[in-house]
């Protein structure tokens, strides 16, 4: 039985030589998909030292999703298919659970007032966030998103920033070292962070590493950190971790956490609100 057990097992899962699991293929696949849906492309061999799997390998699941519609394969890589009609009509690509995002991003909104310094990440959910704001008056906002620049540069009171960076098409965002010198020096009273996954073992976890810099900067430059994540993202692990639970202090969800989840984050002194 226990050899029964073992053999399963291993058709579950491998080991890397360095002990660390080993994605497979579906999964594996997934992972790949989320990474180019968060930067737009990768490299071939980048993904394959981040996977700890061979080029070859790599290139088999490139193919696959090729197939699947997913991407456009190029000579050393892929890049996600829908990038031009994003950009074109400055859309984002995750766009499900819209009702609970709209909902989170109204609540968020209710905790600004007139006259503050915020950091906005980029993301749906704080685009939700973006659009809710544009009755206030007087805000001084450094955000990392060219959609919600727009949004709320348009109001002729507001001071928006931006950093320089390399541009992210699939998140309408700046990214990279450029960006991550521009927080240097910056102190804001809030920040609007996103996430992909959040989880109580794996913390605060994204579909690719370029981002984690850019958003410990924005950690770093405010005093308090709201993070806005619907319901469906908790106990969800992405590709990199950004660092535990209560490196923020407020999470603003939806109805569809568990008691025993808000618990935990409580009695891990984060305060939950829950968009109604």
């Amino acid at each position: 039985m226990a050899g029964a057990k073992t053999t399963r097992a291993s058709r579950d899962r491998k080991v890397r030589l360095d002990g660390a699991p080993q994605l497979l293929a579906e999964p594996r696949r997934m992972k790949i998909l989320e990474w180019l849906q968060e930067e737009g492309s990768a490299r071939v061999r980048d993904l394959s030292a981040a996977f700890g799997v061979s080029e070859a390998t790599i290139r088999q699941d490139l193919e696959r999703l090729d197939r699947d519609g997913y991407i456009t394969r190029e000579h050393g890589g892929a890049y996600l298919k829908s990038i031009p009609q994003q950009v074109q009509s400055m859309t984002l690509h995750h766009g499900q659970n819209m009702d609970m995002k709209t909902r989170i991003g109204l609540a968020a909104a209710a905790l600004v007032g007139d006259n503050e310094t915020i950091i906005i990440d980029s993301g749906t959910t704080t685009t939700q966030f973006a659009e809710n704001l544009k009755g206030r008056q007087n805000l001084n906002i450094i955000t990392n998103a060219l959609n919600i620049a727009l949004i709320l540069g348009a109001i002729p009171t507001n001071s928006v920033h931006m950093p320089a960076g390399q541009f992210k098409a699939p998140t309408l965002s700046l990214s990279g070292e450029k960006s991550v010198e521009f927080f240097v020096g910056i102190f804001a009273q809030k920040l609007f962070l996103a996430t992909a996954g959040i989880s109580f073992d794996a913390g605060l976890t994204y579909p690719a590493i370029g981002d984690i810099y850019v958003k410990r900067a924005m950690v770093k430059a405010a005093s308090h950190i709201y993070l806005l994540a619907d319901s469906t993202k908790i106990g969800r692990v992405s590709f990199s971790a950004l660092g535990a639970v209560d490196l923020v202090h407020t999470l603003i969800t939806d109805s569809g956490i568990s008691a025993a989840d808000r618990a935990e984050f409580e009695r891990r002194g984060v305060e939950v609100i829950v968009a109604d």
